[in-house]
């Protein structure tokens, strides 16, 4: 690889030691010198002239579906848009007549504010696609709507519940369609399955949106046989163009001893460093919208009640020691305050049985804690945090919000009083949940509203706003150590990767509201261009 010169620039390095510099040399994909004042004579084979605009490390996401999002776009309707039934159908059929060449026809996005059992359903579906299997997902995925054709050809009416997991059925006990949370995989699993060539274009499209917005290196957070075997073949085909941490499923059938030996074998067969496997994750809950939020107390709605974790006490704390003894991180969807009580109470047990090590566990989404398990984050577990969910939306109704009642929407991303409270924290999209453009979502981290362009409503909890430095930080050498890569990544500096990006403004001085509107001018993967904005 040849030399390259990067000169004319504002770069934040991330590097505490050395923060500032307006000159970088590459060599090898590596940064070799930074400086000020004038650049060394240019006898690089490439010079980059950044024109004054400021350069960031590439960013990191260390909670992204990076492949799945991908194949969505590759490959699903979209629907995230959708407010009505004709529209919902319009874009299915739509995209059905489109690709004649998919034995499932998909669809991803609906939104549960606005679709749910009221309003959708196998029937409704067949108006748009009766001869193939229909699966639609909202925008969650932990929600699905399927066909008449999926029901019969999954055998859906003879299915039982799995555990964690809800077949919706009429008052005859008819399967009406509606599927959530962990049911939602065996059905996919009956249906046709896609090709492997589709899952490469799926990731495809996935690396190419994640570059355009800056992203150099991600952690997918649900890691199965089939996610390992197509980011294995992109690193080995030499077609990655970011870097992927993951983190393996574990699920309710786990024991111990067959969560460490499934684990540790997909360790073991990808070391990386393009692709590598660190982690455990565990769903300890669902979410609010389908009534899968474990609380520790009931619902403020009218119907109330709550839902268990989706791991007990007991095989939480059995399954935390096992793996964290074995070093796999350990990485927690917990969306209620009682699934985050419960792995915070298996993190400590992990902790008292095998001691302390550098382990970047970590919670994910933290929607609601509890006021008393604020400080436990402090050296148990990293805050994962996707600030942009910390908003009044514009236009879907939360329905999230009136289950969690208004007296307790100041514990609802609490994001300031964590890292007041010591917590180590880094910033994700959970991409394609929502959108994965870090610069909305920190906008949105800053002022807890929607964009300008949406015509927000007041911020939403407003003291609990991060600052412009936390979320740079969140988005660069803190994600780099939730994904094990911090010796080499997250900053620029001579020895580390020369992943970079060059911004069209200065997100530390622009007004917040403006932050949104960025736009990445260029980004470098390892020294090469991933990513050039068209003039």
């Amino acid at each position: 690889m040849t030399e390259t010169l990067l000169i004319n620039a504002r770069i934040r390095t991330m590097d505490p030691a050395a923060p500032h510099a307006n000159w970088m040399r590459m060599r090898h994909g590596v940064v070799n010198a930074l400086g000020h004042g004038p650049a060394p004579a240019p006898g690089a084979a490439e010079v980059i002239d950044a024109g004054g605009q400021l350069v960031l490390p590439g960013f990191q996401d260390a909670h992204i579906h990076l492949l799945s999002g991908g194949l969505d776009l590759a490959t699903s309707a979209p629907l995230y848009t959708e407010t009505n039934d004709e529209g919902l159908l319009a874009r299915l059929s739509a995209h059905a007549n489109a690709r004649p060449d998919l034995p499932v026809v998909l669809g991803a996005g609906w939104q549960a504010g606005i679709f749910g059992t009221h309003n959708l359903s196998a029937p409704l579906l067949d108006r748009a696609v009766s001869g193939r299997p229909v699966i639609l997902y909202d925008s969650s995925f932990h929600n699905a709507c399927v066909n008449s054709k999926a029901l019969e050809m999954a055998g859906i009416q003879q299915m039982p519940d799995p555990p964690n997991g809800h077949i919706l059925r009429d008052a005859s006990g008819r399967a009406t369609g509606m599927l959530h949370e962990e049911v939602i995989p065996l059905v996919a699993a009956r249906l046709p399955e896609l090709s492997d060539e589709h899952w490469m274009e799926g990731l495809r499209a996935g690396q190419s949106l994640a570059n355009e917005h800056g992203i150099t290196g991600v952690l997918d957070p649900r890691i199965t046989e089939r996610e390992a075997r197509i980011y294995a073949r992109a690193e080995a085909e030499g077609n990655l163009s970011l870097r992927v941490a993951g983190a393996a499923l574990v699920t309710q059938a786990d024991t111990p001893e067959s969560a460490v030996a499934r684990l540790s074998g997909m360790r073991k067969a990808h070391p990386g460093p393009g692709f590598h496997l660190h982690s455990a994750k565990f769903f300890m809950d669902g979410v609010f919208e389908n009534r899968t939020a474990a609380g520790l107390r009931a619902y403020a709605d009218a119907a109330g009640g709550t839902a268990p974790c989706m791991f007990s006490a007991a095989q939480t704390r059995a399954l935390f020691i096992a793996l964290d003894a074995a070093r796999f991180a350990l990485h927690s969807h917990v969306i209620g305050d009682a699934a985050a009580r419960r792995a915070l109470d298996g993190l400590e047990a992990a902790r008292a049985a095998n001691g302390a090590w550098p382990a970047r566990h970590q919670l994910a989404h933290l929607q609601l804690v509890d006021p008393a398990d604020v400080a436990r984050l402090q050296g148990l577990a990293m805050a994962n945090i996707q600030p942009l969910w910390a908003r009044f939306d514009p236009v879907i109704p939360d329905i999230a919000l009136d289950m969690i009642g208004r007296q307790r929407w100041p514990d609802v991303y609490a994001f300031r009083r964590m890292l007041d409270a010591g917590a180590d924290w880094c910033l994700s999209s959970d991409w394609p949940v929502s959108s994965l453009n870090p610069f909305e979502i920190i906008e949105t981290a800053i002022t807890r509203q929607a964009r300008q362009i949406e015509h927000p409503r007041a911020p939403f909890v407003p003291q609990e706003a991060l600052s412009i430095e936390e979320c740079v930080q969140g988005y660069t050498v803190h994600a780099a150590r939730a994904c094990w890569r911090d010796h080499f990544t997250g900053m620029l500096r001579p020895g580390f990767s020369a992943d970079l990006i060059i911004l069209d403004r200065d997100i530390f001085t622009c007004p917040p509201q403006e932050i949104s509107e960025t736009r990445v001018l260029l980004t470098l993967f390892k020294g090469s261009v991933v990513w050039r904005q068209a003039p």
